[in-house]
């Protein structure tokens, strides 16, 4: 049933990345996923659409994730959802604060598209 799909939101400015991650995440996993390119809609969209799962980017114009990963975990309404950490970003002192609001996990760019669907089925395995 269409319903019991499990839902992600996917947060990264860059386009073609996210459409390549919700062709394979819904059509080889079937998973229901809801993209959004613009940071500043990143929180209002987790509202919206209850995801199962966030996908965040850090590095995105306007607004940085380290940003909306604060947002998601300082409020009641979105602390719970499971978030993966998915930017090209890796120095040690951003890894850091996001550990420190509880991402399950910090995945590097470019993303090996079976390690990413390993890691969000360890994550729905606690979930």
């Amino acid at each position: 049933m269409k319903d019991q799909r499990k839902k992600i939101l996917v947060v990264d400015d860059e386009e073609d990345l996210t459409y390549f991650l919700k062709a394979n995440l819904e059509i080889e996993e079937n998973y229901e996923v809801f993209i959004v390119t613009r940071a500043k809609d990143a929180f209002k969209s987790a509202l919206k659409y209850k995801p199962d799962l966030i996908i965040l980017d850090i590095m995105m114009p306007q607004v940085d994730g380290i940003e909306i990963l604060e947002k998601i975990k300082n409020s009641k309404n979105t602390l719970d959802i499971p978030v993966i950490i998915l930017s090209a970003k890796i120095d040690d002192a951003t890894k850091i604060k996001a550990a420190k609001l509880y991402v399950e996990c910090y995945i590097t760019k470019p993303v090996q598209i079976e390690e990413l669907k390993e890691k969000i089925k360890e994550v729905f395995l606690h979930y």
